[in-house]
């Protein structure tokens, strides 16, 4: 396996000079496999591992002539080996480097956000535990429907969260492939056996079929994932960011000594981070469309994918990153208000029952159509007056030829809805046990 840099943030992976490092590791790695085949002389090998290097002032000193990175790069380390540099990229593309090096910096990174999503899932899965019985009022189409409790929304969000990781591991993997086999592919000019050892040192995989370049629907793959990752916690932000407003007023986000959430209102409290969530999931869709246009390619290979994946590799894995970074802060420092929970319930006067009351005509003898009917007719006369449902219930005379007022009074329970909230947790997996 490659010795890497440590990687205390996700910039690191897409230093130049983490990249250069990688070039030279795939260089040597090649003469190694050379070496093995005897076109290498031992000697020369040694000489090679032990005098190999690279100035990054050096290599773009000698770009400004070449106009050409891998070439510039090879040049200033022939500069420290001397003679048996002629044994370093032989046989290679300049993409044989790029690609291979490209896969172990998104194989990086994808390790790095596989530990931030560890990090929000155990987030996500606190935050399910401690609000489990948390009742809260359930919006369909942004009006009132029934009770659900905010614990269940995050295990909703936990058990997304598995997914994207998931698919996060696959499109790794997938991601996880090198290429050492000369300008079109054909190894003419390089043994498959050199792309074995290269790939195997590294701790790739070699591409089975490549042209001149590893296809690029690996890269769209990849990028599709962390942008489909975005999504959900764009979806997750939106969510916490409709609670928080001042009509609704169920949650709030951190809001620490001294911030200020207005230049001209000093009363505001705004939920800037769920708002700067979003707007970066906008981005990563941006950049997963970009990925995708760059898998059409004329022949085996132009260049017009490359100075878009400079922006977008670099870029997507960064954004994602951080937005999952502060999706954790957000859900970790979220202030949660059971009490206003409760009073948005009650501002239906009990119209959430409805379902529940039209079940129980029916268990007492009424058509579906019929029941709906006697149901709806006193639920809509609740909300027009703004007074007790279970009270209209009780007054109308049908209801009350089928049900008794202790029936219809049991009725009204919150319980109900909250009677499956443990079953649901055992098959999301979250139990009290981190086992």
């Amino acid at each position: 396996m490659i010795k890497r840099y440590t990687l205390p943030e996700m910039g690191r992976v897409w230093t130049d000079e983490y990249r250069l490092q990688l070039w030279l590791r795939i260089e040597i790695a090649a003469c190694e496999g050379w070496a093995r085949l005897g076109r290498v002389p031992a000697a020369a090998l040694e000489n090679i591992k032990a005098k190999a290097a690279f100035s990054w002032e050096r290599v773009q000193e000698i770009e400004k002539t070449t106009n050409h990175d891998v070439l510039a790069f090879t040049t200033n380390v022939a500069e420290y080996v001397g003679d048996d540099a002629k044994y370093i990229h032989l046989g290679l593309t300049s993409s044989d480097v790029l690609d291979t090096a490209l896969a172990l910096q998104l194989t990086a990174a994808a390790d790095i956000l596989l530990g931030r999503l560890d990090e929000l899932a155990a987030a996500l899965r606190e935050q399910a535990l401690a609000h489990k019985y948390t009742l809260q009022i359930g919006r369909t189409h942004g009006i009132h429907a029934e009770p659900v409790t905010f614990g269940l929304k995050f295990a909703l969000w936990f058990c997304e969260m598995k997914r994207q990781r998931e698919r996060l591991v696959h499109a790794r993997e997938d991601i996880r492939t090198g290429k050492i086999s000369g300008a079109v592919g054909t190894f003419a000019n390089v043994d498959p056996r050199v792309e074995e050892h290269v790939c195997r040192t590294l701790g790739l995989n070699a591409a089975p079929v490549s042209t001149q370049i590893i296809q690029r629907d690996r890269h769209a793959f990849f990028v599709m994932t962390l942008a489909g990752i975005g999504a959900t916690l764009e979806k997750i932000a939106t969510e916490l960011r409709n609670l928080q407003r001042t009509d609704i007023g169920e949650v709030e986000e951190s809001f620490s000594k001294g911030q200020k959430g207005s230049s001209a209102m000093p009363h505001k409290k705004n939920p800037i981070t769920g708002e700067r969530i979003c707007g970066m999931a906008r981005l990563l869709r941006g950049y997963a469309l970009t990925a995708l246009e760059n898998v059409a390619l004329w022949h085996e290979r132009d260049i017009s994918h490359s100075s878009a994946e400079r922006v977008i590799l670099p870029d997507a894995t960064i954004a994602l990153d951080y937005m999952l970074a502060k999706t954790t802060a957000l859900i970790r420092g979220l202030r949660v208000y059971p009490e206003q929970m409760q009073a948005n319930i009650e501002k239906t006067h009990g119209l959430i029952f409805s379902q529940r009351l039209m079940l129980a005509l029916v268990d007492k003898g009424l058509s579906r159509e019929d029941a709906y009917a006697l149901t709806q007719k006193n639920a809509m006369a609740a909300w027009e007056n703004q007074s007790s449902f279970c009270d209209y219930a009780l007054a109308d005379a049908e209801i009350a030829q089928r049900l008794s007022g202790e029936e219809i009074k049991a009725l009204f329970d919150y319980a109900y809805h909250t009677a499956q909230v443990d079953e649901i947790f055992r098959r999301a997996g979250l139990t009290e046990s981190k086992a």
